[in-house]
């Protein structure tokens, strides 16, 4: 719809053939100047899209660079056949300048290209955001965030869920990372916290009689940076609802994920009902508990055929194999880099054997299997003539996951995974408890909010390690969605389940004073999740960084470069919070 002001009469993306012959203004950013002796072409960029203007009278540029925000105003043309531009949406008209103001000057020298910014350092481009903001691709990722965004709250609201806001200065509680502290001006001593999620909210929300809550969330947590995770903020599509099972969840889940991915992705997209593992069937089929099901390789577990094998480095191992079809044609040099990779990640070697079209054995391994053990490997692999076999061996808890980095590279380097496509799935069942690798003490796997199946009943069984939860993922292409839970409302299990992880009674409801009150006056069974809003953005651009789709992201340590954060502050200003520097 033309906007029609004393800087412009239409967006730059407004201008076609109906508008031909008609004089009006244009604004926007000098984008680029092409001098052709006697006439310069201007290309002029505003948020909506570019128009080429032809400027005769070269004095009106004077002093005028790229990135100088001007007013044009002149008569709409028709372009001449051979400089029509099909790749921009005004491609076949231009605006002919008859008067240029200047809104905004630029200094000559820019920190890098706006067209090629991503080829720039990071540091740089963030330093000056605000410039990297205007190159297309970047700028079509924060548009696009936008949408989608309002895309969600639209269906949400549909599907009958109300949207509230939750507080952001809260308490500090034990929930898995480390909180951003806030100190009191008024109560010495004492402290806020930014939500690591709105966890206890949502809940108490739940008790307080509301059926259906959704926000667009923000969470902030004090961890280090990954290309899949923003250090500081990051934002979650947060619902909960009361007097639902883990099936209503799933339901809600899948309904907004597929119509999101539908509308704003041209990959074809795996609608519902989506596939389910539990935790256990995800680490010995993947090596991960966040599958990429575009990769079609699984992993079996042999490792009952090496319990008293001659070949001492299976022996008495967890033993994995991955058969890999259309392999045992590949050269020399494709071994030597998959055993490099594989020592690389820590490994201490990668055994396999390629099979030929008679289904013999031929490589390194083969003389130290029997012919029980060939026999067994074709039935249980399923081995098929110029497949490889490829064995992991290590302990318990390594082999998976060595494993799960094997199955991706091998699957990476013969190019095995599904393009435009986009494949979800269900985690399920996860273990309640783990152990703490550095003190071996009892910790909560999952959401500690989660309730565990079995009630309180598991809760006093003998062995913690055996308790499953009602907690799950969604994964999308080998990237974690979501987490989510059944909640435990009930008190009496929801602190013995703390206890098992090492709190004292009176330290949970020290910590979580309202939860443990609200649960004493009549809490309905909830269950939600919070699907990452960041992450799906990620997958929809394509992206490899998240920091592609925040508006103004800090730097991987944890630094906001445009502005300067974290800073230092005044002597006063910490006197006023009660703090002095150590």
């Amino acid at each position: 719809m033309p906007m029609e002001n004393k800087f412009r009469t239409h967006k730059c993306s407004d201008f076609s053939s109906e508008t031909i012959g008609k004089r009006v203004r244009a604004a926007g950013w000098v984008e680029n100047i092409r001098d052709h002796g006697g006439v310069v072409f201007v290309d002029l960029r505003d948020h909506y899209g570019v128009l080429q203007v032809v400027v005769h009278d070269e004095e009106k540029l004077r002093g005028i660079c790229r990135e100088t925000v001007v007013s044009v105003c002149g008569e709409i043309r028709k372009r001449d056949e051979e400089t029509i531009n099909p790749k921009i949406s005004t491609g076949t008209i231009e605006l002919v300048c008859d008067e240029l103001t200047v809104l905004g000057k630029c200094k000559n020298e820019l920190p890098f290209e706006i067209l090629t910014s991503h080829s720039v350092k990071e540091e740089l481009r963030l330093k000056y955001r605000f410039l990297d903001l205007r190159n297309q691709r970047v700028h079509k990722n924060i548009v696009l965030r936008s949408e989608v965004i309002s895309f969600m709250r639209e269906k949400m609201i549909e599907m009958g869920f109300l949207e509230i806001q939750t507080p952001i200065l809260s308490a500090s509680s034990p929930e898995g990372a480390r909180d951003y502290l806030i100190p009191s001006r008024k109560h010495q001593g004492r402290f806020y916290a930014l939500p690591q999620a709105p966890q206890i909210f949502k809940q108490l929300l739940m008790v307080s009689g509301f059926d259906k809550y959704f926000q667009i969330a923000p969470c902030f947590r004090d961890e280090d940076a990954r290309a899949d995770r923003s250090p500081g903020e990051f934002y979650q599509l947060d619902f909960e609802m009361a007097f639902a099972t883990q099936e209503d969840v799933f339901d809600v889940a899948e309904k907004i994920l597929v119509q999101t991915f539908e509308k704003f992705s041209d990959f074809e997209v795996d609608g519902a009902p989506f596939a389910r593992f539990t935790f256990n069937e995800a680490m010995l089929r993947f090596g991960t508990d966040k599958p990429d099901l575009r990769n079609p390789l699984e992993i079996i577990d042999i490792s009952d055929m090496f319990l008293e094998s001659d070949f001492a480095p299976f022996r008495g191992k967890c033993v994995r194999a991955i058969n890999v079809p259309g392999c045992a044609k590949k050269p020399k040099s494709f071994f030597e880099k998959m055993f490099k990779f594989a020592t690389e990640i820590g490994m201490k070697g990668l055994g396999y054997f390629k099979v030929d079209e008679n289904l013999k054995f031929n490589g390194p391994i083969d003389k130290f299997l029997n012919d029980f053990q060939r026999q067994e490997l074709i039935k249980r692999a399923d081995l098929k003539p110029d497949c490889v076999l490829y064995f992991i061996a290590d302990t318990k808890q390594n082999a998976p996951i060595f494993a799960g980095q094997i199955r991706n590279e091998v699957a990476r380097r013969m190019d095995l995974i599904e393009k435009d496509k986009f494949k979800f799935c269900f985690i399920t069942d996860f273990p309640m408890y783990d152990l703490d690798e550095e003190t071996g003490d009892i910790v909560f796997k999952h959401n500690p909010f989660s309730m565990p199946q079995g009630g309180l009943d598991a809760l006093n069984g003998e062995d913690p390690l055996s308790i499953f939860a009602w907690q799950y993922d969604i994964v999308c292409n080998g990237v974690e969605l979501s987490s989510g839970a059944v909640r435990n409302h009930n008190l009496d299990s929801l602190v013995r389940a703390f206890e098992i992880a090492g709190y004292e009674k009176e330290a949970v409801f020290e910590k979580f004073p309202a939860l443990c009150s609200a649960f004493q006056y009549g809490a309905p069974p909830h269950a939600g999740m919070a699907p990452g809003i960041d992450r799906i953005l990620m997958l929809l651009c394509g992206e490899e960084n998240i920091r592609e789709v925040v508006a103004f992201p800090m730097n991987s340590n944890a630094q906001d470069l445009l502005l300067g954060a974290p800073n230092e502050v005044s002597e006063q200003q910490l006197r006023e919070v009660h703090i002095k520097l150590r």
